[in-house]
């Protein structure tokens, strides 16, 4: 006990030592403070990066298996352009020359390396004993209605463009611009190419009004990401807004505001200057850390300030004494608060997203930044600002307020409380099993984005967006043109035709029955594979050497032909129903086919499909840890072993009520809510912290018994907690408008979380306090009376 009071009178002297010496100091603390965040923010250097790749860490085996494939074949970024026609039919001469016209001005995309529409396909027939290979239409000006007829028939019977370019019905097509990024720097040639794509979309629409145009593929895909990262930036202002309001309305000071807003200011320019000096580029997940540290450096002002002005207005301290003591009360629960939210940011390491790496590295720079102004830059700024409060008369001081009321409410039942609480928190546990996982990258954007409504319907009436590769081996140099390889490819075509999930299959096994036919007189009996190897190769050299630049086969089988590329187009799955497509097709071929033609799945869909279950895997190590971290930093700080103890129950409760109420919501978590344990576990601790540390204090110094005790702690920091709360809520709320759902769905969960944990903080932990507490008779002589208690604020 000894050991236990000379650390808390060294905590509690520390505390009004560095408090005096801050108001002693106060011009150079001010200056120096003003110097460190200029001089940070100077180092400041935001770029951004809108490549999905940014998402995958180097390591992640899906990314390491596509880019693999990537190599082998032409790299597949593009740009899908779907023009639907007011007249609902493709097929008429003034459609047929707008989208040749449009296909040749899209080879003029930058970086573009190969463009695929219906009027450029490579139709093959005979001529006598020649192929001929041939765009299916061009001069389309010059046709007449027949050969439009023609057409017509050709296309909707070929494999390769229904439901790939063209709809069943012909009402819709699309033109397929495939783009080879250097790589260098994508911050700059993803908005090029976008840039010149919609500006040839504007000049098409000028000149064919009557056309529809939507697009989607991996660049608008990027292009949307980049573009969510700088909306979700301009949320920071709306922020700032809404707290410098709700800091005046509830501390009724200016010169708090004023303070406060200096503190969330000057913290996000040191992040600022963190980010430019760790060289981060800015991704959607990490392009939120201004509005993180704005809602959560607040918390810490907001303790010393209401302190300050409740010891100002109900006891009538001057501000100098007002200031040391709202310091010496709350140095250490704000210390230990900020420890406790860098704990919880930095588990986001454990994960396997790079961009919440960043994220919560950021963040956690920010709140140790938030931690020191708050402890110099605002005690010295108040001390020079002229702050005076109206001093509240005697029969003001002790009447009872809310928090009094309430403390007195939940003193009188904890035993009933807690096992409301208890059961209350089992059945949202229970509900909070009911959530599944899915992570569709489509739904990482609500239908405010274009990208999102363009996909859709996309979807909806030309072809799917999600698709899955393999690269299919042969095991040696030219072995695709292996009837038996060909047989089993055409086999696995086949069979992904017949899955419910399959709308589209492009495999190499297509292109050998159509040629096969052709170098046949057309003869629909010959539409399958060659019988012969040397006779299959020939007919593969005559078609190659047939095709137009641009438009070979390069992004279909491997330099060597070794292996070939199978690409299925697949209805809009779930993660699970994706994975499960992909393992089953897997599965198909280890069963059906020799050892070298088995290949595993890939493709940016079946990725991020794969990564939020990579995520929870990888942060389920790191959420026990920064569970244990918090716990032990609990007892050291409360010095308390019990008290560290019970403080798991209040801080990882709101946590299951959380996932509980999003059950009955949405009862679907994606990729952004797997972090929402560690993240919000070392915020809500902020309430157990300060809770605790005024319930101890009123038993230590003032020797209250345990209900006493809560009483105090409502009178003395409930209004606090309810204000910072508040402020939590209110910078949530606004991350929860994001489009980005990955943003907009963990804000909407914390702001859950964060609401549940002032309630059980208010309601389950001081009824555990009270039960878990010994009845200890009074040791001090001069017990304050209990409407001290009232005053004691």
């Amino acid at each position: 006990m000894n050991a236990i009071k000379k650390a808390r009178n060294a905590a509690n002297a520390f505390a009004k030592s560095w408090a005096n010496f801050v108001i002693k100091f106060k011009w150079p603390v001010l200056i120096a403070s003003f110097v460190l965040a200029l001089g940070l923010g100077s180092q400041g250097n935001m770029e951004f990066d809108g490549d999905y790749h940014v998402f995958f860490s180097k390591s992640n085996p899906e990314l390491e298996a596509f880019d693999a494939l990537q190599e082998k074949y032409t790299k597949d970024d593009n740009v899908i352009l779907v023009l639907s026609p007011s007249n609902g039919n493709i097929f008429t001469k003034e459609n047929l020359t707008a989208i040749e016209d449009l296909t040749a001005e899209s080879w003029n995309t930058p970086y573009s390396s190969r463009v695929d529409a219906i009027t450029n396909f490579q139709h093959t027939s005979a001529q006598g004993d020649d192929l001929y290979v041939d765009d299916l239409s061009y001069e389309s000006a010059l046709k007449n209605d027949s050969e439009i007829a023609v057409i017509k028939e050709k296309a909707l019977k070929e494999p390769l463009l229904v439901n790939r370019i063209l709809n069943e019905k012909g009402s819709v097509t699309a033109i397929n611009i495939t783009v080879r990024l250097p790589g260098v720097d994508s911050s700059k040639e993803i908005p090029e190419v976008t840039l010149f794509v919609r500006s040839m979309i504007e000049d098409f629409k000028e000149k064919h009004p009557n056309f529809e145009v939507h697009t989607s593929g991996l660049v608008p895909l990027n292009t949307a990401f980049f573009e969510s990262s700088m909306a979700d930036m301009a949320l920071t202002m709306l922020m700032l807004i809404i707290v410098i309001i709700t800091t005046l309305i509830l501390t009724r000071s200016i010169y708090s505001t004023i303070v406060t807003l200096f503190v969330v200011v000057f913290s996000i320019v040191s992040a600022v200057g963190f980010v430019g000096l760790m060289g981060i580029k800015l991704t959607p997940p990490s392009a939120v850390f201004p509005t993180m540290i704005l809602t959560l450096a607040v918390a810490d002002s907001i303790h010393i300030l209401i302190t300050m002005l409740q010891k100002m207005r109900h006891d009538g301290l001057s501000k100098t004494d007002a200031l040391v003591e709202s310091m010496r009360l709350n140095f250490m629960p704000v210390f230990i608060t900020s420890l406790t939210t860098v704990i919880g940011f930095l588990t986001m390491n454990f994960g396997d997203v790079p961009p919440f790496w960043d994220l919560g590295n950021i963040t956690a720079f920010g709140m140790t930044m938030a931690f020191l102004f708050s402890t110099t830059l605002l005690p010295a700024f108040m001390a020079i600002l002229p702050l005076k409060v109206k001093v509240r008369k005697e029969q003001q001081k002790v009447r009872k307020n809310w928090y009094s009321s309430f403390g007195n409410f939940v003193v009188k039942q904890p035993v009933k409380l807690t096992v409301i609480s208890l059961l209350i928190i089992g059945g949202m546990t229970y509900l909070a099993n009911r959530n599944t996982f899915n992570d569709e990258f489509i739904n990482y954007f609500d239908e405010s984005v274009t990208f999102r409504t363009d996909t859709d319907y996309i979807s909806d009436n030309l072809t799917g967006i999600y698709n899955i590769e393999f690269s299919v081996g042969s095991g040696d140099s030219g072995g695709i043109n292996n009837p038996d390889y060909l047989k089993n490819l055409n086999a696995f075509e086949d069979w992904l035709n017949e899955q419910p999930e399959v709308i589209h299959v492009n495999a190499f096994s297509e292109v050998a029955r159509r040629v096969n036919r052709s170098m046949h007189g057309d003869d629909e009996s010959f539409y399958k594979v060659p019988d012969n190897r040397e006779e299959a190769a020939q007919y593969l050299l005559l078609y190659e050497l047939s095709l137009p630049f641009g438009l070979d086969l390069n992004n279909q089988i491997n330099v060597d032909k070794s292996e070939s590329r199978v690409t299925v187009t697949l209805k809009n799955l779930d993660s699970p129903e994706m994975i499960a497509f992909s393992e089953k097709a897997e599965q198909w071929l280890r069963d059906h086919t020799p050892k070298e033609m088995h290949a595993i799945a890939v493709s940016p869909m079946l990725m991020f499909s794969k990564l939020g279950f990579r995520q929870a895997d990888s942060m389920f190590k790191g959420n026990i840890i920064a569970l244990i971290l918090i716990s032990i930093v609990l007892m050291l700080a409360l010095r308390n072993f019990k008290l560290g103890l019970l403080s798991i129950i209040p801080n990882v409760a709101p946590v299951l009520v959380g996932f509980g109420i999003w059950a009955l919501y949405k009862a679907q978590i994606n990729t952004g809510m797997v972090i929402v344990f560690g993240m919000t576990l070392g915020i809500i601790v902020d309430d157990t912290v300060h809770f605790m540390s005024k319930f101890l204090r009123a038993q230590r110094e003032l020797g209250y018994d345990a209900k006493q005790a809560v009483v105090y702690a409502f009178e003395t920091v409930g209004r606090a907690l309810v204000t910072t709360t508040i402020v939590l809520i209110a910078g949530f709320a606004v991350l929860s408008t994001s489009s980005f759902a990955l943003n907009s769905y963990m804000a909407r969960i914390s702001v859950i979380i964060i609401l549940s944990a002032l309630i059980i903080d208010f309601i389950l932990l001081p009824s555990l306090l009270i039960l878990t507490s010994k009845k200890e008779v009074q040791t001090v002589a001069d017990r304050t009376p209990l409407n001290k208690i009232i005053l004691d604020k």
